[in-house]
């Protein structure tokens, strides 16, 4: 069998507001390294098409500058309380498959559920537990803002997991028992209201007046974050 291979995953959780992406390594070793995460935002103000054309600058940007392998979205289900909301993010994750697709990268989709269960064991875990065990398995000291960042870290991890199948939760037995894996001490000074704890910002678009193919990327790169057995 040949020896296992760094793979680089990309989760993005599509909106037409704020669409957040989470960039992870799964090293050889089965451990998992937060490499970056932010958001691509749109202005409100704006025009649907512009909204788009922004969304698709800076999802491309992403893939350009991670150079993931694979990218992975949450699946869409039958019914949905919101039609319109439904639609919107139906033109997201087109642009989202575009993309990627443009790329030769192949794009997975998991239900809400299936990703609930394999961080937390519970298919019906409510965000709060979810985001924990993003934390927990990343090493952050603090659930990343806003909570579409934390959604797409969540898929790209759910994807990482050999436990995604089979129900079990995201940190095997034999890691959680072992004193400070997958829980390290919170970084001092770390700012409670965004994910930019290392001094960077989440990936903005530019405001409705720029131009549309000049989207800009702020980044938020833990550089010496810990890699954590998932």
């Amino acid at each position: 069998m040949p020896p296992m291979r760094k793979t680089r995953l990309l989760g993005v959780d599509p909106g037409l507001n704020i669409t957040g992406y989470g960039a992870v390594d799964r090293l050889p070793d089965g451990r998992c390294r937060l490499v970056e995460a932010g958001a691509v935002r749109t202005s409100p103000a704006a025009d649907l098409a512009t909204r788009l054309r922004l969304l698709y600058d800076g999802i491309c940007e992403a893939l350009d500058d991670l150079q993931p392998q694979v990218v992975i979205v949450e699946s869409l289900y039958s019914k949905y309380r919101h039609p319109r909301t439904a639609i919107l993010m139906g033109h997201v994750r087109g642009i989202i498959y575009l993309a990627a697709q443009e790329r030769g990268l192949p794009v997975e989709a998991y239900p809400a559920s299936q990703v609930k269960r394999a961080l937390t064991g519970v298919g019906r875990a409510a965000k709060r537990q979810v985001a924990e065990m993003v934390c927990r398995l990343l090493g952050l000291p603090e659930t990343p803002r806003p909570h579409d960042v934390t959604d797409a870290l969540a898929l790209a991890l759910c994807h990482a997991s050999p436990q995604r199948f089979t129900g079990q939760r995201g940190l095997p037995a034999a890691t959680a028992a072992r004193p400070g894996v997958g829980l390290p001490p919170a970084l001092p000074n770390s700012p409670p209201s965004s994910f930019s704890h290392r001094g960077g910002e989440v990936r903005t678009a530019p405001a409705a007046s720029a131009p549309a193919g000049k989207a800009r990327a702020r980044r938020v790169i833990p550089g010496d974050a810990p890699e954590v057995a998932p």
